[in-house]
């Protein structure tokens, strides 16, 4: 994610983790998706700033920044992360959603990716940027996506060293 959660408009440029990214026109979104891979295979996903979604390289849920808020898998449920900040400190304060906060949040995001899932693989999409540029990710992207879209376990394990 970036730096500042208001400041992805050079995404493409900054975002050198993702070894492999893409930034897509789709049909029904106001901003351009960029989609990478770290060298390790995880998929993250920028509808625009907002929402953003980060799997681990066996396609469950890392992390995400929905709303303005920041989301944290911790095995069985997101933490839900949001700043608080005053003059002299800033505070992150934690709440782990319920089963159907849980549950509504996953099925938004399925949504959402499976949208973009079928406009790949309709072709109704039009490629930007892609880097490297001479090698294109599509496919490896409607691969991971669909990977996604079908997996039951869907919450990456607990973050080490993240409560």
């Amino acid at each position: 994610m970036a730096v500042h959660e208001s400041d992805r408009e050079d995404l493409m440029r900054e975002a050198v983790a993702l070894v492999r990214r893409i930034e897509l026109q789709v049909p029904d979104e106001k901003e351009s998706v960029i989609c990478g891979f770290r060298s390790n295979g995880a998929l993250s996903v920028f509808f625009g700033p907002d929402p953003v979604y980060q799997f681990d390289p066996e396609s469950r849920l890392r992390r995400a920044f929905v709303d303005g808020l920041l989301y944290r898998t911790q095995g069985t449920t997101l933490a839900q992360l949001k700043r608080q900040r005053s003059e002299d400190v800033t505070e992150l304060l934690r709440r782990d959603l319920c089963v159907d906060e849980l549950n509504e949040f996953l099925k938004t995001m399925r949504i959402r990716l499976q949208q973009l899932l079928s406009a790949l693989e309709t072709n109704e999409v039009v490629v930007l940027k892609q880097v490297p540029e001479n090698q294109s990710i599509v496919r490896e992207l409607i691969d991971a996506l669909g990977r996604i879209a079908n997996f039951e376990a869907i919450l990456a394990p607990s973050i080490k060293g993240k409560r």
